[in-house]
Formats: C-alpha cells, sequence, structure tokens
C-alpha cells in the first residue's frame, strides 16, 4: 500500500514511519524541511518538502496515494487539511486515519470509545474536526492515544530526574494518566489502516494508568519529588497545560486488543523511566 504521511519527522508519525515501513508499505511523507526529508529517506520513506497547509499538494498526494494517515494534527492546520483530504478520498475505498488523543474525554475512571466528551481548553478545538471526519462517507478511523511516552520523549520527561535537582509533580499526583509506549501505538496506526472502518474509533491505551507520583518517583533517579498546589502548576506549566495535565483519566484499551487484535508488548511506562530510554 502507498501511504501518504504527514508528521513523519514528528514523535508520534517518526514511529507510525517506522511501523508502516516494517510492514512493507511504501510512504510518501510531506515535511517541512530538507534536513528532516533526509530523516525520513533514512528510516525507508520518501519526502517531500512542503507544508501540510498547501492544499493543492495535499489534495495531489491524496490522489496519488492508496491511503492517507495524519499525524501532523494541530489547530490551525486541520480544518483545511481534513476538508481536502475527505474530498480528494470521496468515492474511493481509500482508508484516512486522522489523530486525536484521549485528552477529550476529560477526566473518568473508566474511558471508553462510547464515553461523553469533556475536554479541557487545551484540545476543545479537536470536536468539530473529528466530527467533520466522522460524518463524512470516507471510510475513516480516529486514533485517540493516551499520554505517549518511549524512546527518551514524550510527556514523561518532565519527571526525569538527575539524583540531585527535585523533580516537581503536577499538584500533589493522585491523578491518573492512562499511558501507551510510542512503538506500540505506531503499530495500532498500522492495525487500523489495514482495518480501514468506516466511522471508526480507538483509544491508544495499554491498561496501564500510574499515578502521577509514581511516574515521577520511577524517573526521579534519586531526585527528590516535591508536591505543588493546583495553583502552583497552573503558574509554572500555563493554566491551559497544567489543567490538561491534573486530569484523572484511565482506560482499559479492550476495543483496540478485540476489535483490531493490537498486543502492546513494550515495556511499561513505570518500567521505562526507571531502567530504559530515560535513563541518562
Amino acid at each position: 500500500m502507498h501511504v501518504f504521511l504527514t508528521g513523519a519527522s514528528g514523535y508520534i508519525g517518526s514511529s507510525v514511519l517506522r511501523a508502516l515501513v516494517a510492514h512493507g508499505h511504501e510512504v510518501t511523507a510531506l515535511v517541512r524541511t530538507d534536513e528532516k526529508a533526509q530523516a525520513v529517506r533514512d528510516a525507508g520513506g520518501r519526502a517531500l518538502v512542503g507544508d501540510v497547509t498547501d492544499t493543492d499538494v495535499v489534495r495531489r498526494l491524496a490522489h496519488e496515494a492508496d491511503a492517507v494517515v495524519h499525524t501532523a494534527s494541530a489547530q490551525g492546520v486541520d480544518e483545511s487539511f481534513i476538508a481536502t483530504v475527505l474530498e480528494a478520498l470521496e468515492g474511493t475505498p481509500k482508508p484516512f486515519v486522522h489523530t486525536g488523543g484521549i485528552f477529550t474525554f476529560g477526566d473518568s475512571t473508566d474511558i471508553s470509545e462510547q464515553s461523553p466528551a469533556s475536554p479541557p481548553a487545551m484540545t476543545a478545538w479537536r470536536g468539530p474536526n473529528e466530527a467533520v471526519v466522522r460524518a463524512s462517507d470516507v471510510r475513516t478511523t480516529i486514533v485517540a492515544p493516551g499520554i505517549v511516552y518511549g524512546r527518551g520523549a514524550g510527556i514523561p520527561a518532565m519527571f526525569v530526574g538527575d539524583g540531585e535537582h527535585e523533580v516537581r509533580l503536577v499538584g500533589d499526583g493522585s491523578q491518573r494518566w492512562s499511558t501507551v509506549h510510542i512503538d506500540d501505538l505506531g503499530e495500532l496506526y498500522v492495525l487500523a489502516l489495514h482495518r480501514g472502518e468506516q466511522d471508526g474509533y480507538v483509544l491508544a491505551a495499554t491498561g496501564d494508568n500510574p499515578t502521577v507520583r509514581e511516574i515521577a518517583e520511577a524517573g526521579a533517579h534519586g531526585s527528590p519529588v516535591v508536591a505543588e498546589s493546583v495553583d502552583a502548576s497552573r503558574e509554572r506549566l500555563g493554566a491551559v497545560y497544567a489543567d490538561a495535565l491534573l486530569m484523572h483519566q484511565e482506560a482499559s484499551g479492550a476495543h483496540a486488543r478485540a476489535a483490531f487484535g493490537w498486543d502492546p508488548t513494550r515495556p511499561s511506562l513505570l518500567e521505562d523511566l526507571a531502567d530504559g530510554s530515560y535513563v541518562r
């Protein structure tokens, strides 16, 4: 399958690129610089230097490909990109896999694909765009990742200590985060592409939901772990970002396993922080 991929140089997109190539797919990635284009080629893909806001380029690449995977999802990008891709794919069997996020569901101890949306201000913009994706006649799937970790990056890297300077929690650290390893996430995108559902939606969550305090203690490596007030977290991180990280979210990822055959095998977040890719 020839796949048009956005965001191939990013954290999620680079994992999707690796997974697609590993499964024998041909990938054309739209990237913004020659340096990023070389990284795509090094990973086994083809690269075109351009911008995802260029509707003429997006339309042409969507027509030329057998499928589209969009991981460069952003507030100033999605409305135009989605409209262009849906128009290009209308009346064809070509699948379109779009990127969402688990923040959409707000505070919940049992998030599933059927849970009501209650997004924080940081991701409220996703709702209208996702509604357009889901209402189309194109074979679409939205992949909604939990907190992504692995390869020494992602939000959990904020809790990696040096054994000396303190590691600050977000709030008191009692909230739980639903998590997914970046390489397991890449595999789920490939499965979603292969499945090619009509109005598919899948949470990318392994069922591992540690508390923020557990995450920080695993990554501290001897640094003191310090709680702070909600107001202090909002001042330090910015209110919009802090409010998202203060949410309590738990998910099992059961639908991804049952319907897509997803089998996440990478180390848990706590294991990776303690002994894996985050160790300096």
